[in-house]
């Protein structure tokens, strides 16, 4: 071979090296342009006040704790959602976000139970983001040992407070589904004017009395079981004899004050019924001393609580206790039409036809068996 062709040769092979190193290279910044695009932040306030560091894009989450889960739902967030609380796996239709997105959410890994964290399951995972309602502490201590960020939201238990406004601004902002969250807001502030106007000129002498049995807090109860500040008749200011306790949370009245009071409508609790109906067939002669019974005004309600706030159903009870209550003021209201509306809203669809297939719905009750 002559030296002009070994020449030739080696040039091309130089030239051959230089290419592939400039491609090497040019990977190489392709490369560390993707891991930089993947370490784009923004910073989010939680309700601890805590300033997270969040991905951009929120791509994958998990719920750890009370409500985390079902607020992701009503921000229509559920499709980021990538392991579940073990208490979310089995279908409850006490819980309508779960019910509903069951057949999707129990495939997922389990990744805690009631704001439990399983830490070994949820690294396995490597969600962008951790939500939970947690306090500061065990949300720091959380998010410093897994090294992800741990956004926290406050826990819902009504709605006099602006705990709901503060949690879906923040699920709003982490989401980047602002428009859904405004949206939820307003609709929410509607429907309590709308039941404050209705009911908030009509005079306090010719409002009846009325009591709710059956509400269940930290298991289920009988008559006794009832709730001072009770959201469905706080919204359509009506007058609970629960109320004159001073207290602002469920408990226990004893029944011959609840025969005293005498309440002129009585509403019992799915949850609690057959306890009620139980402590009514042991003393009927005690019971029948109140106008409600004697009157056949007993109604139901549908338990809005189950591990916090329901707030399509407290809306819904709300507006059928008004239908009872205020006749006059609600005479436009079909309850069944303003149920799918709600539900609808919150959920995706007409929950009323579930509740109604198990065995629930608005209406005249009895406490005979």
């Amino acid at each position: 071979m002559s030296r002009l062709s070994r020449g030739k040769i080696k040039g091309i092979s130089l030239l051959l090296i230089m290419l592939m190193t400039v491609s090497l290279i040019g990977c190489g910044k392709t490369e560390a342009k993707g891991e930089t695009e993947k370490k784009e932040f923004r910073t989010l306030t939680d309700n601890n006040k805590r300033e997270v560091k969040v991905p951009k894009e929120v791509k994958s989450i998990v719920c750890l704790n009370v409500g985390s889960l079902r607020f992701t739902t009503y921000l229509e967030a559920e499709e980021l959602v990538v392991g579940i609380e073990k208490n979310e796996v089995e279908k409850n239709v006490a819980k309508p976000y779960n019910y509903i997105n069951n057949d999707k959410l129990a495939k997922l890994p389990i990744i805690g139970d009631n704001g439990e964290a399983y830490e070994e399951e949820i690294l396995k995972l490597n969600p962008d983001v951790i939500v939970a309602s947690y306090d500061k502490e065990t949300a720091d201590k959380l998010e410093e040992k897994l090294k992800i960020p741990v956004v926290t939201i406050p826990i819902v238990d009504n709605l006099y407070d602006d705990n709901y406004v503060e949690a879906i601004t923040i699920l709003g902002k982490l989401y980047q589904k602002d428009k859904r969250a405004a949206k939820l807001k307003a609709y929410i502030d509607t429907i309590k004017d709308d039941l404050n106007t209705r009911t908030e000129r009509t005079k306090e002498e010719d409002k009846p009395l009325v009591y709710v049995g059956g509400v269940a807090f930290k298991g289920v109860h009988g008559i006794d079981g009832t709730e001072a500040m009770y959201f469905p008749l706080t919204a359509i200011n009506a007058k609970n004899i629960a109320d004159e306790a001073g207290k602002k949370e469920p408990y226990n009245m004893d029944i011959e004050n609840i025969v005293k009071k005498n309440p002129e409508i009585l509403f019992v609790d799915y949850n609690g019924l057959e306890l009620a109906r139980e402590d009514y067939q042991k003393n009927k002669e005690l019971f029948d001393g109140i106008d409600a019974i004697n009157n056949n005004q007993v109604y139901s309600q549908i338990s809005y609580r189950f591990s916090a706030l329901n707030v399509e159903l407290a809306l819904t009870d709300a507006y059928f206790a008004g239908k009872v209550i205020y006749p006059q003021e609600f005479e436009d209201i079909d309850i069944a039409k303003k149920s799918e509306e709600i539900f609808n809203f919150f959920l995706g669809e007409n929950y009323y036809e579930t509740l109604q297939a198990n065995g629930m719905e608005y209406g005249e009750i009895s406490l005979e068996k």
